[in-house]
């Protein structure tokens, strides 16, 4: 029997304040999905509302990993960002078409393309601070 690591690492970039490039390597799986989530969220909670996941060393991905990235979403949703995908294999690919995540998610051929496409929607750089919730009437 061969033995698979459970290994999943983030690699970050900051092109510019409130936006951050996540490069993901590895399985998003069972094993992975809650460490892609635990260190997405940081950034996103932290950092950059605004992010984009470089798919493009992603060997695999299970229902476990795409639950993970819906869930990306909806945080960087809450924050009034953005969550973008790019470079994403085909395997992958046809998860997101095959699940219709693919008409809800941003799918960019590069992380490049991402980055001007995020860039565009952003008002001009300044430092992200956390907002404030609002308050009912």
């Amino acid at each position: 029997m061969t033995d698979v690591p459970d290994t999943l690492h983030l690699t970050v970039q900051h092109p510019r304040p409130g936006l951050a490039i996540a490069t993901v390597a590895g399985d998003m799986d069972l094993h992975t999905a809650e460490t892609l989530r635990r260190q997405a969220s940081d950034i996103i909670e932290k950092e950059c509302p605004h992010l984009v996941l470089d798919l493009a060393q992603v060997r695999f991905c299970d229902s476990a990993g795409l639950s993970a990235l819906i869930g990306l979403w909806h945080a960087t949703q809450a924050l009034g960002g953005a969550l973008g995908l790019a470079d994403v294999p085909d395997r992958l690919m046809r998860m997101l078409v095959l699940t219709g995540v693919d008409a809800v998610l941003p799918i960019h051929a590069t992380a490049a393309e991402a980055l001007t496409a995020m860039t565009n929607g952003l008002p001009p750089a300044q430092p992200y601070t956390t907002r404030s919730p609002r308050l009912s009437r």
